[in-house]
């Protein structure tokens, strides 16, 4: 008997029985894997995981004090005398062009009103906007060479937190906690800090976890004296009352969670992190109990310094608890608010200096006497420099081709200067380095290879450094 329609009469034997099952064996495998997955699954995903490269991490967090809208190298790290001699003409054919969003054709080149003096036992140049930094060159190492993409705001912070251009992608945070995870259990992993005066350009999704699962994203808090709201327990409702109430949640939540929900465990984990947050952040977040000598050194009290020397103090006391990763932003809301200095660059970048400058010396003071700059890594920068031609006479546009930044404890190399601009600020010329190196430095730092560190998306295994970076071999 031929059989034409193999499902419509009864399996004769064995061979039959196989021939007409072998998807449901299929699936009884599958599921088994998947449930062995699971089972081996950690936990906890945030729970501390050990470095790639365990033999070069010398830092155990990180600190990206961002300087949002673009501070010019030329007005803080980056001298240039051939540019005040030729302030006033048109840039010279030899330096080669550069593509502005607001500079004009005819715009003329614009020397510096700033004075640079020498620091340090290296005897680095840094401009008297910047003497309280200045103390410490010797633990820092200035990169006078970077270079980026874009000259548009968003897509450039996209760029120094992503490594793209484009939203979506997790940033640097994001991936520092996805690779280490992080040692705080009552504290969030990776933390925000941002500028009172607003968002800025690339807004949320510049520090976000991207196609990472959500529990590698980071938390905001919030500025002025409670970074977090409600942290108090309400009025009647005791400890064992609200142990009673998340336990109610997470079983409601499991209850109805598919295996491998990434979203719905990173909410029951939120509340988990709320609720620690409730009997062991209220300490962090008070800083009365800090010495009287401890607030001066970070401007406290002054009422130019004390929004973002407050915010550095309380980035130490996060230090001090396991936080992996945390980003005191200085600069928001619109234009000049940040370090945005088109109209005018010393009102704006003696305004943002002063709010800044004394605050950043004082955080790595601290670090330092507390014995704690040896296993951060602090960075220093915007999302490019500012433009060697002026616009509107005395301000300096958007500039992406060679910019300065600088790195300090971690297991850097202080006191020494790397790469250069040529000499008009124009383009980074020896040494250069696109972000991608400079992201590349971080993870090296922090004992993380940037192949291992990645992840598979759409088919593609994603990382932050997308090509490939290199380390900046001279200053680790």
């Amino acid at each position: 008997m031929t059989r034409q329609f193999p499902h419509a009469i009864p399996t004769r034997n064995r061979r039959e029985f196989v021939t007409d099952a072998f998807c449901g064996f299929g699936s009884l495998a599958l599921a088994d894997i998947v449930a062995r997955e699971a089972q081996a699954a950690p936990a906890n995903p945030l729970a501390p995981k050990r470095p790639t490269n365990p033999d070069r991490a010398k830092a155990k967090a990180a600190v990206f004090l961002f300087m949002a809208g673009g501070p010019s190298h030329m007005e803080t790290f980056d001298p240039k005398p051939i540019l005040n001699k030729l302030h006033g003409q048109k840039r010279p054919a030899e330096f080669g062009e550069a593509k502005y969003q607001f500079v004009q054709a005819n715009a003329t080149l614009l020397g510096t009103k700033r004075t640079f003096k020498k620091y340090g036992q290296a005897g680095i140049e840094v401009s008297d906007l910047l003497p309280h930094t200045a103390e410490c060159v010797d633990d820092m190492a200035v990169i006078r060479s970077v270079h980026a993409d874009m000259v548009v705001h968003s897509a450039a912070q996209y760029q120094m937190f992503t490594g793209r251009i484009l939203p979506g992608f997790p940033s640097l945070g994001s991936w520092l906690l996805y690779g280490l995870g992080t040692e705080s259990k009552s504290l969030p992993g990776y933390v925000v800090l941002p500028d009172p005066h607003g968002a800025l350009e690339a807004g949320i999704p510049m520090y976000g976890n991207g196609f990472l699962p959500a529990v590698y994203q980071p938390t905001h808090f919030r500025t002025g004296p409670k970074p977090v709201l409600n942290l108090d327990l309400p009025q009647g409702v005791t400890r064992e009352d609200r142990v009673r109430t998340l336990n109610l949640i997470k079983g409601l939540d499991q209850a109805d969670m598919r295996p491998g929900d990434q979203e719905l465990e990173a909410r029951i984990g939120a509340y988990d992190l709320a609720f620690r947050m409730q009997t062991e952040a209220p300490e962090v977040f008070d800083l009365s109990k800090e010495s009287p000598k401890t607030l001066e050194m970070y401007g406290i009290g002054d009422p130019i310094t004390d929004d973002y020397g407050r915010r550095l103090l309380l980035t130490r006391r996060l230090l001090e608890k396991g936080v992996r990763f945390i980003c005191p932003v200085h600069g928001g809301g619109p234009g000049n608010l940040q370090w945005d200095a088109h109209e005018d660059i010393e009102e704006n970048h003696l305004r943002m200096a002063a709010q800044s400058d004394k605050p950043i010396a004082g955080f790595l003071k601290d670090l330092k006497q507390r014995g704690m700059l040896d296993s951060t890594l602090v960075m220093w920068g915007g999302e490019f420099g500012r433009s060697p031609e002026s616009q509107g006479g005395k301000g300096r546009d958007h500039h992406n081709l060679g910019f300065s930044m600088w790195m300090a404890g971690g297991g850097i190399k202080g006191g020494q200067v790397v790469g250069a601009t040529d000499d008009i600020g124009l383009k980074a010329i020896q040494d250069p380095y696109h972000l991608r190196d400079v992201h590349t430095t971080i993870l090296n730092q922090l004992g993380l290879d940037q192949d291992a560190v990645s992840f598979l998306h759409q088919g593609r295994r994603e990382r932050l450094t997308e090509v490939r970076g290199k380390v900046i071999s001279q200053i680790v």
